[in-house]
């Protein structure tokens, strides 16, 4: 017998206009639906994404799950993707599956890319969920060393706790990260905001929620500490925690 949490259904596809085809997952009900922006490197198949799925159905929401072109199920090459790029295929699928009001819920640079949509979407977006989001983190994320091989060899390679491929930070990602930075003035954003961040976190500096909390416009922000979360915010009672803030949102 196929365990389906191993063997999950195909996903749906969608082309884009140069006909590469993006991954997607999109659960009907009612609305506004949650859209979940995976991080660096990871897809929709994770375990915040696949439990938040799963409250879905139990509550009748509409939820769209979706991989970035060369992440996941989706066609390209990871190393041919920037935050513009992946920005831009989380907007091609919102427009075309959630064209109307949203709740983003974004996990690490997918939490960067969340705020990106939330400036762009205006009133569409009726609350933003951030997990260990990341914005800003090709400025705060590197150390010089790291920088000087990225500008001299094209791209960075380093092993990951995350998985069993390398973590590549390539030059193009680099340099579109640096042209969308977001903290260095006021986010007009004026949706509710809730920033779930754990304070063990190795990867993202727990006061990098408070930077977002300050420079974001809206009167209705909540920043959530986990004292011994991790990056990853994915033990069973991290999930718990991110299941109960959505469903508390107003």
């Amino acid at each position: 017998m196929i365990d389906d949490e191993m063997h999950p259904p195909a996903p749906d596809y969608h082309a884009r206009p140069d006909g590469l085809r993006l991954a997607y997952r999109y659960r009907d009900g009612t609305g506004p639906v949650i859209v979940f922006l995976p991080g660096y490197m990871s897809d929709m198949e994770g375990s915040k994404a696949i439990a938040l799925d799963q409250w879905a159905a139990t509550t009748g929401q509409a939820m769209l799950r979706l991989d970035y072109a060369g992440c996941g199920a989706s066609e390209g090459r990871f190393t041919d993707g920037t935050l513009e790029s992946w920005r831009d295929d989380a907007r091609l699928l919102i427009d075309r599956f959630a064209p109307g009001e949203v709740v983003l819920v974004g996990s690490s640079m997918g939490g960067w890319i969340a705020l990106l949509l939330a400036r762009d979407l205006g009133s569409r977006v009726k609350a933003l969920i951030g997990i260990a989001a990341a914005p800003d983190f090709t400025e705060w994320g590197f150390s010089d060393e790291q920088k000087a091989v990225i500008q001299s060899e094209g791209q960075l390679v380093e092993p990951t706790e995350y998985g069993d491929n390398p973590y590549v930070t390539t030059l193009a990602f680099w340099e579109s990260g640096q042209a969308h930075l977001l903290l260095d003035r006021p986010l007009d954003i004026q949706c509710p905001i809730r920033l779930l961040q754990g304070q063990r976190d190795p990867d993202v500096p727990w006061p990098t929620a408070l930077a977002i909390a300050d420079k974001a416009g809206s009167a209705d922000i909540q920043t959530i500490f986990v004292k011994d979360g991790d990056h990853r915010l994915s033990r069973p009672q991290d999930i718990a925690l991110l299941l109960g803030t959505v469903a508390a949102l107003p």
